[in-house]
């Protein structure tokens, strides 16, 4: 990789992470008092600090507004000569810290002045009105220097469009805000700013990216990428399939896709090209990989404990309904890079070459306890997601303690040293995952403001809209949202894409769908578009994920998205086959067989579409097996499907398993028969 898209990387990581300015050590030492306040802020109110639900927001808006305005400036690239401290990453200027002190105020203004603005609910006072448009204002800022103007611009429209909405054509008119309902609704209660995504955020979010970015610090995503080595390297496209495990173990506590590729790709990139890979392919693989990794449970990117909140159902329903699909995907994906090593004859690495299993187990093996003791919290003792991560954390403060006492040992150093260390270590910890979480707090702050102003009317306009639009066809309605959530997503983070989406078109989809005898569980509505947020990451144009992968592999950017979308169409194909097909989603089924049955049949349908769109089986497919591929794809993802043209009842669902299984191996034998007949007609 040459210097210029090594910086590349570097910037990519600097803007993924909000650590951009070149700071002094007084501006350092202020930066990193914030970020440790506020994780030691999140570990009280997770466990010993009993407060308010709103003033808990309140803070954490707070110091998510602090961290912004200090870390990046105005401008991230741009250069004003007239203006240089629009844009300066030497040091903090002035203007940035009186945006950071504004921010500050105004997220806590809510706090302060609680008791006064529950009394006078409606009917704002002036300085209540002042507070509430600069937090607004403040909220927007701090979200355009985050993540981008595409999440403050939709927050805008949405503004403008709810002062100007009694003044539209009838199709697009409705009762309208004024401005003390607008500030009432957005900065002066819990239906806006302060509403359920900040509230998530602020108490169960931040937890888990402080647990990842801990494991992150104490050396935890190279055990995870030399264990999958160890295990997969040896094999036939042997980089390509350790780098999806590895995205994928790395991405059960990650929700950054960019960081998730620079994590992995640095490692498995190169050696993907190694044993064959055009670099392309092998930036493509890895972008596919980390951005599935946001659908991994049980933190999906954050967005699984916003879905429990939207749904209403316990966090483990969550989890329970995306765990068929999320390991349908990783499997599939692991499949696609089987298929794409055969057709391009790859082998494996040589043995020498790889980590010993044994030892990167004996070396590593302390990381496995703060994850295992996280999935016996949440599945086996069934305690709450803040309290899972809590007690986690805790546990995971001890093990990065041992980590270094190992250390110690080894060099000769003193007990007082790795306390030393470890104290630093976790310090450094508690900054990085504040820096990881400003996205997603100022997200869900964001987010939050179009999510109020849907309350006051404009949710109804948009349900009519959409049904005039897509004239009650559910195949068209689904298309509709899923082509928004990719546009909308190709500028929001997956967190707030998912919440400008669910807010705006999950409702819609049941309610339409309802209306014309169809039902679809509100799970898989919401599921729906989570997943076109994610696929939206390596969406050509933009795709930033993409622009890290292709920097590491040293190949064209835009082809290395378009080969990783053509990768996740075997993702995409999913949120339509469990609206379809609840059963994916494990809509009201608990029987551990039944369950096994349709994990196994997904499998094999997704495989089934996989062959078709990779053209590839045991050998080349012929033209006129793609049909019969798709066809099998679809039976064993919808078995239901095909009841209506065969004229059977709906008991007889899951016997139709057997006519896609049989078209299935009839490809099968087809195909092998294919290929042994090659020899005789060359001979």
């Amino acid at each position: 990789m040459d210097e210029k898209k090594r910086k590349l990387v570097e910037e990519l990581i600097k803007e993924d992470t909000g650590d951009v300015r070149i700071l002094n050590k007084y501006e350092h030492a202020l930066v990193m008092f914030v970020g440790v306040s506020w994780a030691i802020f999140q570990l009280l109110i997770a466990s010993v600090w009993t407060l308010d639900s709103t003033f808990a927001r309140s803070i954490h808006l707070a110091f998510a507004m602090a961290m912004i305005f200090l870390s990046v400036p105005f401008f991230k690239k741009k250069k004003i000569k007239a203006l240089p401290f629009l844009s300066q990453r030497e040091g903090i200027p002035i203007m940035d810290y009186v945006f950071a002190a504004i921010g500050v105020a105004t997220a806590l203004y809510i706090t302060v002045e609680w008791n006064g603005i529950s009394m006078r609910m409606g009917s704002p006072s002036l300085t209540d009105v002042v507070f509430g448009v600069a937090l607004v204002v403040m909220v927007f800022e701090a979200t355009r220097r985050a993540v981008g103007p595409a999440l403050p611009a939709v927050g805008i429209l949405f503004t403008i469009y709810g002062f100007l909405g009694p003044y539209l054509p009838d199709l697009l008119a409705y009762k309208g805000v004024t401005l003390d309902k607008y500030v009432s609704q957005l900065s002066l209660s819990t239906e806006g700013i302060f509403g359920i995504p900040l509230r998530v955020s602020t108490n169960i979010v931040y937890l888990f990216v402080l647990l990842g970015a801990m494991l992150d610090k104490a050396g935890a995503g190279k055990f995870f990428i030399d264990l999958a080595f160890a295990g997969l390297g040896r094999y036939k496209g042997g980089p390509a399939k350790s780098a999806v495990v590895a995205s994928g173990l790395t991405g059960l506590v990650s929700g950054s896709s960019v960081a998730n590729v620079v994590t992995t790709g640095t490692f498995t990139i190169p050696l993907m090209k190694k044993t064959g890979y055009p670099a392309t392919k092998a930036g493509a693989t890895e972008v596919a990989a980390s951005i599935n990794g946001q659908l991994m449970p049980p933190i999906m990117g954050a967005a699984a404990f916003i879905i429990a909140e939207y749904v209403n159902v316990p966090y483990i329903a969550v989890v329970k309904a995306a765990f068929i699909p999320a390991l349908v995907a990783y499997i599939t994906l692991f499949y696609v890079s089987h298929l794409e090593a055969s057709k391009l004859g790859l082998k494996g690495l040589p043995k020498e070459e790889l980590p010993n299993a044994k030892e990167v187990l004996k070396n590593g093996f302390h990381y496995l306890i703060p994850i295992t003791w996280l999935v016996v919290e949440l599945m086996v003792l069934r305690h709450s997601p803040a309290m899972s991560a809590f007690r986690t954390i805790i546990i995971l403060i001890f093990v990065i303690l041992y980590q270094e006492i190992m250390k110690v040992k080894k060099e000769g150093a003193t007990f007082a040293d790795a306390i030393k260390n470890s104290l630093k270590l976790t310090a450094e910890a508690f900054v990085s995952g504040s820096r990881n979480m400003v996205i997603v707090a100022l997200a869900c702050a964001s987010a939050g403001v179009v999510v109020g102003l849907v309350a006051t009317g404009i949710g109804s306009m948009i349900t009519e809209l959409v049904d005039a639009m897509s004239h009650g066809n559910i195949y068209l309605l689904l298309i509709i949202t899923a082509m928004a959530s990719l546009l909308l997503g190709m500028g929001l983070p997956t967190t707030a894409n998912y919440i400008v989406m669910a807010s705006l078109t999950a409702p819609v989809i049941v309610t339409i769908a309802q209306n014309y005898g169809f039902f679809v569980p509100l799970m898989a509505a919401h599921l729906f578009c989570f997943y076109f947020g994610i696929i939206a990451d390596d969406t050509p144009p933009v795709g930033l994920a993409a622009y890290a992968a292709a920097a590491l592999a040293d190949a064209d950017p835009i082809p290395t998205a378009v080969q990783g979308f053509i990768y996740d169409m075997r993702t995409a194909i999913l949120p339509f086959m469990f609206v379809f097909n609840p059963d994916l989603i494990l809509h009201h089924i608990t029987s551990w067989p039944k369950i096994i049955m349709i994990f196994a049949m997904a499998v094999l349908g997704s495989f089934a579409f996989a062959s078709a769109l990779q053209g590839w089986f045991l050998t080349k497919n012929k033209w006129y097996e793609i049909p019969f591929f798709l066809f099998t794809s679809w039976v064993l993802f919808n078995p239901a499907g095909i009841l209506h043209w065969l004229h059977l009842p709906t008991n007889m669902k899951y016997y139709m398993y057997f006519i896609g299984l049989g078209v299935f191996a009839l490809l099968y034998l087809e195909q092998k028969m294919r290929i042994k007949s090659k020899p005789a007609m060359a001979a």
